[in-house]
């Protein structure tokens, strides 16, 4: 009988074992390939977070629905928001993270060209696919890093719009311009300053400023010098303070100032003083672009709030990195750092926000420009302020 039974319990032994490395393996097998991580930079964090939500949002959405061809392929896919606080060295830090990750192949981002362009020499080094939502410096494609692209528009582009804009439809004679001292800030403050000198308007004054509350030092030279408009360079977060207070004192200039501006929180800290003012933007709010009327709605039931310009953006520059891993992966291989920078170069996409192409320096072949004006102080409202004017125009050939 000892003999026999113990022959029987083999085969039962065997079984359990099989059974035990098939649930072992099961799940390791259904994603065999291993991880492809996207990340995210921007501010999520601190007086910038509005924006820098919408970025990481947008490209959470679309990595939730595009990730199934790579899964299939047996990939898992992952979102690694990082948050650089709007700061060039939060961000450099975060860079230095990122490139250390191995499965992290693209980053979609940043918010600020100041923290971009510092972040993306990181990239560079083990050629990271950066594809910015937002950054419209012209330095970020210049450079020609072939790891380093935008879906917006250009600020010798926008400079211009909008000086066209005030000197065109606005008819000012006379302009004072403020910035914020950041890469961004200044540089389109110098291109809108260089543009309306050309065309013969009065620059009455030009100065930075890292002042975040109290602006009366500033306000009061504007105010005697009463000019005709009022350009702010900079981030919405500084900007509604600064126009508030310069309508409390009575300051009666119109305003303007470029996409940094476009946030629903401009009208929830400045109120009644921004309504009716004008700012130029790169991204188009939702109600302009026709393919976004669904991102929106599906946008509003997942997140329970308006995407926030740049979002549609980021939904976009995410498509366009999961769309040249998975042409990569369908070679059978892990797609490669560099592989995939080059890949990402190639593709053409219809997106939420028109025809995308690259140049060969990163540049979006033709990117879109609005001039639009604030409607409501309501900060929900802030989707259907009123397009001015809408341009189409071709990036700038490399110098």
């Amino acid at each position: 009988m000892t003999g026999h039974h113990h022959l029987r319990s083999v085969p039962v032994l065997c079984l359990a074992l099989a059974i035990a490395i098939v649930a072992v393996v099961s799940p390791a097998s259904a994603q065999g390939k291993g991880t492809i991580k996207i990340a995210t930079q921007s501010p999520l964090s601190g007086g910038q977070s509005a924006l820098g939500e919408g970025i990481k949002l947008g490209a959470q959405l679309a990595v939730e629905k595009l990730k199934g061809p790579l899964e299939k392929m047996g990939y898992r896919v992952e979102l690694v928001p990082f948050d650089d606080q709007a700061k060039p060295d939060v961000g450099v830090g975060n860079a230095k993270n990122i490139i250390s990750d191995k499965d992290i192949l693209a980053v979609i981002g940043h918010l600020n060209s100041g923290v971009a362009i510092p972040s993306s020499e990181v990239y560079k080094e083990v050629s990271v696919t950066m594809i910015s939502p937002a950054n419209t410096n012209p330095v970020v494609t210049d450079r020609g890093y072939p790891n380093v692209n935008r879906v917006c528009g250009r600020d010798d582009v926008q400079g211009v719009v909008g000086s066209e804009f005030a000197a065109g439809t606005l008819k000012v004679k006379s302009v004072y311009i403020v910035h914020d001292k950041t890469q961004y800030g200044q540089s389109i403050a110098e291109f809108f300053k260089a543009d309306s000198e050309k065309k013969g308007g009065r620059v009455l004054g030009f100065e930075g400023t890292e002042e975040k509350s109290n602006f009366d030092p500033i306000l009061t030279p504007i105010k005697a010098k009463n000019p005709d408009l009022v350009y702010f360079g900079g981030i919405y977060d500084q900007a509604a303070p600064f126009f508030k207070q310069a309508r409390e004192k009575g300051i009666k200039a119109k305003f303007l100032g470029p996409d940094g501006l476009d946030s629903s929180d401009l009208t929830k800290i400045a109120g009644k003083a921004v309504v009716g003012m004008h700012y130029t933007s790169a991204a188009g709010p939702a109600s302009a672009l026709p393919k976004a009327k669904t991102f929106v709605e599906e946008f509003k039931k997942k997140f329970g709030k308006n995407p926030e310009p740049y979002a549609a953006e980021a939904y976009d520059a995410t498509t366009i990195a999961l769309r040249a891993i998975e042409d990569l992966a369908k070679s059978g291989k892990t797609p490669g750092r560099e592989d995939v920078a080059a890949a990402v170069r190639k593709v053409k996409l219809s997106g939420l926000t028109g025809e995308i192409a690259f140049d060969g320096k990163g540049d979006r072949e033709k990117a879109q420009y609005f001039v639009l004006e604030v409607v409501s102080d309501d900060p929900q409202k802030w989707g259907d302020n009123k397009i001015v004017k809408q341009l189409t125009i071709a990036a700038p050939s490399k110098k």
